[in-house]
C-alpha cells in the first residue's frame, strides 16, 4: 500500500500538480484582469449590454483555452479527447435544441439591439426592467420587485413594446365633459393646464382630441409630452390639476345618467310624489 501511494506521490507528480496550480491561479487572475481592463477602456464607447456580451465573451474563452492547457500539462491525448467531444456534442445537440434556439435567439437580439440594460419593457403581459441579458434567457425586474426569466425564442417570437427607448414619451388622459359645455373652453383649459405644468414640454404641443359623443359626456383624448424619467409625477399632477382646473371653471365631469320615456319622443314620464301622514290616535 505504502508503494502504491509513493508512486502517485513522487517529485514529478507533486511538481505538476505544483505546475497545474500556478496555471490555475495565474490564468484565472489574467482573464480577469483582461476582461477588467478591456471594460474599463471601452466603457464610454458601448453601451452596458456590449459591454456585457464582450468580457462574457473573453471570459469564457479564455476559460476554455486555460482547460486545454491543462488538460495539456496532464499528457491527455487531446486527439481521442476532441474525438470524444465530438460525439458528446452530437448527442447533446440533439437533446439540447430548445437552448441552442435560444442562444441563436439571442444573437438576433443584441444585434438588432430593440432594448439595453435599464430599459423599461412590455413582453406580453411581463412588464419590467432589463436586468440581465444571458445567452439563454433575460431577466426582467418588475416594478413590484419581482424577477422574470424570459426565454430568448419566447423574447423574438413575441411583440415587445420597449417604454424607455426615446427620450421623450406622450401621455394620454381620457376626459369625459356634460355635453352643456363650450367645448372651445374646455379645449383652452386643458392647454393651459399643461402650459402651467413644469414637467409637461412645449415641444411637441399637448393634444386635445374630441373622440366621440358618449351616452352620458362628449369624450376627450388629451395627450402631453414629458421627458421619460417624469412620467408616475406628471400622470399624478396632471390628473389633480385637470380636476382642480375643471372645478374653478364650473365644467361638469358628467357621470353616467339613465333617462326613462313613455315611448314619446323627448316626453320625459311623469313622476308625482305624494306624501302621506299618519295619525296616531
Amino acid at each position: 500500500m505504502g508503494l502504491g501511494l509513493s508512486s502517485y506521490f513522487n517529485p514529478e507528480t507533486i511538481d505538476k500538480f505544483i505546475r497545474i496550480i500556478f496555471i490555475l491561479v495565474i490564468g484565472s487572475g489574467s482573464i480577469h484582469l483582461i476582461a477588467y481592463l478591456i471594460t474599463r477602456s471601452l466603457n464610454k464607447k458601448l453601451s452596458r449590454q456590449r459591454m456585457m456580451l464582450i468580457t462574457r465573451t473573453v471570459v469564457y474563452t479564455g476559460y476554455t483555452g486555460l482547460i486545454f492547457i491543462v488538460v495539456r500539462e496532464l499528457n491527455y491525448d487531446l486527439t481521442a479527447l476532441f474525438g470524444a467531444a465530438g460525439v458528446v456534442g452530437i448527442v447533446i445537440g440533439v437533446a439540447s435544441q430548445t437552448s441552442i434556439g435560444n442562444i441563436i435567439s439571442g444573437l438576433f437580439l443584441v444585434s438588432e439591439k430593440s432594448f439595453e440594460l435599464g430599459d423599461s419593457i412590455r413582453i406580453g403581459d411581463k412588464t419590467g426592467v432589463v436586468y440581465a441579458i444571458d445567452l439563454l434567457s433575460i431577466k426582467i425586474k418588475t416594478f413590484d420587485n419581482l424577477l422574470i426569466r424570459i426565454p430568448n425564442q419566447t423574447v423574438i417570437s413575441t411583440e415587445l413594446i420597449n417604454v424607455t427607448k426615446f427620450p421623450i414619451r406622450r401621455l394620454d388622459f381620457k376626459v369625459g365633459v356634460a355635453y352643456k359645455e363650450d367645448l372651445r373652453k374646455v379645449k383652452q383649459v386643458l392647454e393651459t393646464v399643461a402650459r402651467n405644468n413644469p414637467l409637461c414640454l412645449e415641444e411637441p404641443d399637448p393634444i386635445v382630441a374630441f373622440q366621440a359623443f358618449g351616452s352620458s359626456s362628449i369624450d376627450i383624448t388629451f395627450s402631453v409630452w414629458f421627458e421619460k424619467a417624469n412620467y408616475q409625477e406628471v400622470k399624478n399632477s396632471v390628473f389633480i390639476e385637470i380636476k382642480e382646473a375643471f372645478d374653478r371653471e364650473g365644467i361638469e365631469m358628467p357621470f353616467p345618467h339613465v333617462s326613462i320615456y313613455a315611448g314619446e319622443a323627448s316626453k320625459p314620464i311623469a313622476v308625482n310624489l305624494q306624501e302621506e301622514k299618519e295619525r296616531i290616535r
